[in-house]
């Protein structure tokens, strides 16, 4: 009788739509409470598994062609990233497998029938100032260094400035050690800045620079820093002001007097050495970048030296290579000084990104000027597995007591 009751109120639960069948694995299901949510899909991508393969999957039955980009692919041609066809089955779901992945963070993205997008169903976005696109991180054992561990983290602040050289609000993220809120140490500084086309968020939510920093400090092979990760370019709503001199900027790429150079010696270090307890003198400051924030490095960090006693290039190689004596040719007369002064100059590059001849060129210059400098190359393209492990090789570096 009792069986009989409840199949009869599950038919009947059924009818009224009190009762869902469960979806097919893959299917979309829909959403809880709330509504307006529409059909959430229960597809997996990415899907790690434990030889670091990563299934990646979209879900595009109307589709006549889609394909999946990814950092891992990336080749001289295409150094940000190779691509490759996915493939299709019976309920429309495209997917690729791809071969074991570095231990580290991934970018990629799907391009259904021409038109570019992130994962749908992976939450973990990388912005960028036109684009977006999927991240996928995978783990190693060991754990590299750039993966969470259980040792103690420190913070990262979310500031925003008003910049008169830019004529905007700026954004920037400052990095502040284990132990920072509970003393009142000061600390060194470095100020690490991301590529052409990324947002001051990059070196977080991509490069993982306060996990770095994080277990470097918890293995002692790092000093105790504050990373301050500027917005290295305008809001495309900006406008030059007098007191910019009508510089709308150029990513601090440019020679002298560029926008970012400005306001990163005029407007950004004045707020940070006023809110935040650091360390006087160039002896405690240190500059380093990506790509374009390596060329900032290059033309603002040399420049300076009267700031700056430390630098690093990622994926960067100046005005060319070659050019150092062109560009600062008092440096290059005197190597035993600019020597002194420059205590960590430090290049690193991927061997697939085509700015890898020209960083050797800049090696090369450098050695046949005597200059003190550092270059490495590992494989990789122009991508961020390859900068998380210049961060992990440089920070080490910086602020050792002589």
């Amino acid at each position: 009788m009792h069986g009989k009751t409840g199949l009869m109120i599950a038919l009947l639960g059924l009818s009224l739509g009190w009762i869902r069948p469960a979806p097919a694995q893959g299917q979309p299901v829909a959403g809880g409470r709330g509504g307006g949510r529409g059909q959430q899909d229960n597809l997996v991508s990415p899907e790690i598994h434990p030889d670091r393969t990563v299934t990646f999957r979209v879900r595009a039955p109307q589709a006549a062609d889609v394909n999946l980009t990814g950092d891992w692919m990336a080749t001289p041609d295409a150094p940000t990233g190779g691509t490759i066809p996915m493939t299709k089955d019976a309920a429309g779901i495209w997917s690729f497998t791809s071969p074991p992945l570095e231990a580290s963070l991934h970018l990629y993205f799907f391009t259904v029938d021409g038109l570019a997008i992130a994962d749908p169903v992976n939450p973990r976005i990388k912005l960028r100032v036109r684009t977006s696109a999927s991240l996928v991180e995978v783990p190693g054992d060991p754990a590299p260094l750039w993966q969470i561990q259980d040792v103690p983290h420190g913070s990262v602040d979310w500031n925003w400035q008003h910049s008169a050289v830019y004529n905007d609000t700026h954004e920037f993220f400052v990095y502040l050690p284990p132990g920072y809120e509970k003393g009142n140490a000061r600390y060194p500084v470095l100020y690490l800045v991301h590529g052409s086309g990324d947002t001051a968020a990059g070196w977080t939510m991509a490069g993982g620079a306060n996990v770095i920093l994080d277990n470097l400090i918890a293995q002692k092979k790092a000093t105790p820093m504050i990373v301050v990760m500027p917005y290295n370019g305008g809001t495309p709503a900006a406008r030059p002001t007098p007191a910019a001199g009508g510089n709308t900027g150029n990513g601090g790429r440019g020679g002298a007097g560029t926008a970012f150079e400005d306001y990163m010696l005029k407007e950004l270090m004045p707020f940070v050495d006023a809110k935040y307890r650091t360390a006087p003198g160039r002896k405690n400051r240190a500059m380093a970048g990506l790509s374009a924030g390596g060329a900032a490095t290059y033309n603002v960090g040399l420049k300076h030296l009267e700031i700056f006693s430390q630098l690093g290039m990622f994926s960067s190689a100046g005005s060319g290579g070659g050019d150092f004596a062109t560009r600062y040719p008092q440096l290059a007369a005197d190597p035993k000084g600019t020597n002194a002064r420059l205590e960590v100059f430090w290049i690193g590059v991927g061997q697939q990104d085509p700015v890898d001849k020209s960083a050797r060129d800049l090696d090369a210059s450098l050695t046949k000027l005597q200059i003190k400098h550092t270059f490495l190359d590992r494989e990789g393209g122009h991508v961020w597995p390859v900068w998380r492990w210049c961060l992990s090789q440089f920070a080490p570096l910086l602020f050792k007591k002589s």
